[in-house]
């Protein structure tokens, strides 16, 4: 909307991470070399706390980027899981190959991880587990995760863990009955918000990756923002893309304190709602959340930034005659939780969920229809990427968590299901109340999905070349990854703002997925049919 008016390449204040707009403060740069250290640690935890918007996740974005070569990292995104499901989910992401009946017994998924850590030590490999939203773990699952450091040999323990929260985290493990947990916490950061000149070094930072050659913000303009955002860097990037479209409407290159003001004004008095919710978020943690929560399935390979818009279609629902988003969502706890959530997704797929003691994990049920979950942290434009329905978790302000499905997306507004109700909301609404988690279903070319590479053949290859190209090439074997098909994937990557390195990812397979128009299944683009 505002971009090209400001001479920007795409919007440079979108809530979700990229470690592109990774911009490290002195505050940043320290949590970001604690959990450097934390990899290379002797054993115990880390814990890395800070408020709501401070930074957390795309810090833990910048460590995943910056990696040593000798690491291996399980990241945990959504940790309202079991016990049994958490360690799962950590050999999910590790690769560890749990034979079926494996899944049921926690002593049994601890002996292969047990076993995979023994080898990982062997070549000199530290096995690093990450939990994002650590503050959200039930106590159990904490149990469990004080018991994987006990796995270790007669010198060294061969798993770190590092724990990722708000501050209730610290308040939580606290809890006497978790003394032993927090006994083992061998090294603590907390992350503050920015000072009035990391805020104005922060603001330009995001502009000039955007592609900004001079400055738009006033220096006013930049302390207005800080002072009403408080130094959030969350609360900055709405208060600031607020105020560029601001001052688009008024056909203004130059964004005045007096917009940054009425910017603020209009999303609802951010910050104000933000220290509210800091002084009753220890009430929150206490009254607990509803545990839910689904497998993670596939890591990520690409960065991705935006995309066209994709038009939406009307949806057949009848739509839920509420005035805002969160006056509907309040209304929609029975409706808006994981497994109904992922019975809608399924059914946009023409599948079904079983439910039930008896019944297996939605991910599980999904593989069983060819069909795969892929779970991580985005934001709207990479999902038009994806084309695919998504389900999402959105925060409300009292705390509650709402699992809602995006059936359909455009550049202003998403098309959401709750049950048996749609709601179309505005993105900007959106947003404030989403923090970029998201679940997709689809088919990939592989069972599961992995990367292919150069050198590689068979139909995962011949997928490849369906995709990328729009019609068979004369004498190229069509199931072997040449040096040629490599540099076409390279030249969708660089089209597509991923990593152009000629390998396909689970991400670039994603978006070629979605780029092309005769796959199967249920589309963004197209909405609810």
């Amino acid at each position: 909307m505002y971009t090209r008016f400001f001479g920007l390449t795409e919007k440079p204040f979108a809530i979700t991470p990229d470690p592109r707009y990774l911009y490290l403060s002195e505050r940043h740069a320290e949590a970001l070399a604690h959990l450097l250290y934390g990899i290379d640690d002797a054993g115990g935890f880390v814990q890395l706390t800070g408020e709501v918007g401070t930074g957390k996740t795309t810090t833990v974005r910048g460590l995943l980027a910056d990696l040593p070569e000798h690491a291996d990292i399980a990241l945990i995104l959504n940790p309202r899981v079991t016990p049994l499901e958490f360690l799962a989910g950590i050999c999910d992401e590790l690769h560890v190959n749990l034979p079926p009946e494996a899944r049921s017994s926690v002593k049994a998924i601890v002996d292969h991880l047990n076993r995979f850590l023994l080898t990982a030590h062997g070549l000199g490999r530290r096995v690093v587990v990450i939990v994002d939203e650590a503050q959200q773990l039930s106590a159990e699952v904490l149990e469990q995760v004080r018991l994987l450091t006990n796995l270790e040999t007669a010198t060294t323990k061969l798993l770190q863990i590092i724990l990722v929260g708000q501050p209730e985290l610290r308040a939580l493990l606290e809890r006497n009955d978790l003394r032993q947990l927090a006994q083992r916490i061998t090294g603590r950061y907390h992350l503050d918000p920015l000072s009035a000149e990391e805020s104005a070094a922060y603001l330009r930072h995001r502009l000039k990756v955007a592609g900004a050659t001079g400055e738009i913000f006033t220096s006013n303009a930049l302390a207005t923002a800080h002072r009403l955002s408080g130094g959030v860097p969350r609360l900055l990037n709405v208060i600031a893309d607020r105020a560029l479209l601001g001052a688009y409407t008024h056909e203004s290159r130059i964004v005045t304190p007096n917009l940054v003001r009425e910017a603020a004004r209009e999303i609802g008095g951010q910050a104000s709602r933000h220290r509210w919710r800091t002084a009753i978020v220890s009430l929150v943690v206490l009254c607990g959340v509803v545990a839910a929560g689904w497998a993670m399935w596939g890591k990520p390979h690409d960065g991705i930034q935006p995309s066209p818009s994709l038009a939406l279609s009307a949806p057949s629902r009848v739509t839920a005659p509420t005035p805002t988003l969160q006056s509907f969502l309040a209304t929609q706890a029975t409706a808006a939780d994981t497994e109904s959530a992922f019975r809608t997704l399924f059914g946009l797929w023409q599948a079904r969920l079983e439910s039930g003691g008896e019944a297996a994990p939605a991910c599980a049920q999904a593989s069983s229809a060819g069909l795969e979950c892929h779970a991580d942290k985005a934001s709207f434009a990479e999902l038009r990427l994806y084309d695919r329905p998504a389900i999402i978790t959105l925060s409300l302000e009292n705390g509650a968590m709402r699992q809602v499905v995006v059936a359909a997306l455009d550049d202003s507004h998403a098309q959401l299901l709750v049950g048996d109700a749609a709601y179309s909301a505005d993105l900007l609404e959106l947003e404030r109340l989403w923090y970029g988690d998201y679940l997709i279903l689809w088919k990939p070319p592989l069972n599961p999905s992995g990367l292919i590479r150069p050198g590689s053949s068979g139909a995962e290859v011949t997928w490849l070349r369906q995709r990328i190209t729009a019609a068979p090439l004369a004498g190229v074997e069509q199931d072997f990854y040449d040096a040629q098909l490599g540099r076409s994937i390279g030249a969708f990557q660089r089209a597509h703002h991923l990593a152009s390195d000629g390998l396909a990812g689970t991400r670039t397979q994603l978006v070629l997925d979605g780029a092309y128009a005769a796959a199967e299944g249920p589309r963004l683009s197209r909405g609810i049919r």
